[in-house]
């Protein structure tokens, strides 16, 4: 694959280049610059909406012995000569000028919306969080990336064991003892820092409600609700009306 430009990169989308501006990277150079600083790449992380640390695995793999020069621009490309000069195609009639037509990038579904349009697409309220809890939660994305799969000793033998973890016993389980060519165990030093321990991914602090009436001790700046599984449709709805109103978020509303 043939990298011209930052669009060119897994997940980038429109949205993301004015983010990067900001951090100062407007190329493909910047970019492979960027990715060989850890410091860097936690920022992007933080700043980057929907980038999480596989995608920058990604965009390494993607650069890897590609020319950083930035592709040419546009003003270099010349006409065809055989393309017909403007002022001899005819407008039509009925056609509108020029200026009453709105440029492409100004056609967001999201601005031109009427107030009241149920179907408007509501941005999802974000946790107010200190640089010391963003810190965490972008280090704590990168340590999950890199952790491995924990798996149960021999799961690949019998089928009925699953996939699931269970610590290894016996006297005589060279997994226990971990030694070489063995799947790893699960150790201390795998976890997260401890400040974003049990976090939603977004930053909010989980609390499980059955009812509506536990919303009311809620904060809404910190904390958000998850419905518990056991509870019906008709209570969920009641739940998700409440919370409406108190400006909670609600991580697993029905639609």
């Amino acid at each position: 694959m043939s990298v011209k430009s930052l669009t060119d990169l897994s997940g980038i989308k429109e949205k993301h280049l004015e983010e990067l501006a900001k951090l100062g990277i407007k190329n493909v150079a910047d970019m492979k610059k960027a990715l060989g600083s850890e410091a860097k790449v936690k920022e992007m992380i933080k700043t980057l909406s929907g980038i999480g640390p596989k995608t920058v695995d990604k965009w390494r793999t993607e650069l890897e012995g590609v020319d950083v020069k930035e592709a040419k621009p546009a003003k270099d490309v010349k006409p065809a000569k055989d393309a017909k000069p403007e002022k001899d195609a005819k407008p039509a009639k009925d056609a509108k000028p020029a200026k009453d037509a709105k440029p492409e990038k100004d056609a967001r579904p999201v601005e031109i919306v009427e107030a009241g349009d149920k179907d408007a697409y509501v941005v999802k309220a974000k946790p107010e969080l200190d640089e010391a809890m963003k810190d965490a939660l972008a280090k704590r994305a990168l340590i999950s990336g890199r952790r491995p799969a924990f798996k149960r000793q021999e799961w690949f033998r019998y089928a009925k064991l699953g996939e699931k973890w269970r610590r290894p016993k016996g006297i005589h389980s060279k997994m226990k003892r971990k030694l070489d060519r063995r799947p790893p165990v699960v150790v201390v030093g795998y976890r997260g820092p401890v400040t974003a321990r049990g976090l939603h991914p977004s930053g909010f602090e989980e609390v499980l409600v059955a009812n509506a009436n536990q919303l009311d001790g809620i904060d809404p700046k910190t904390q958000a609700v998850r419905i518990g599984g056991t509870v019906g449709t008709k209570k969920r709805i009641m739940i998700e009306d409440r919370a409406e109103e108190l400006g909670i978020r609600v991580l697993n509303r029905m639609v």
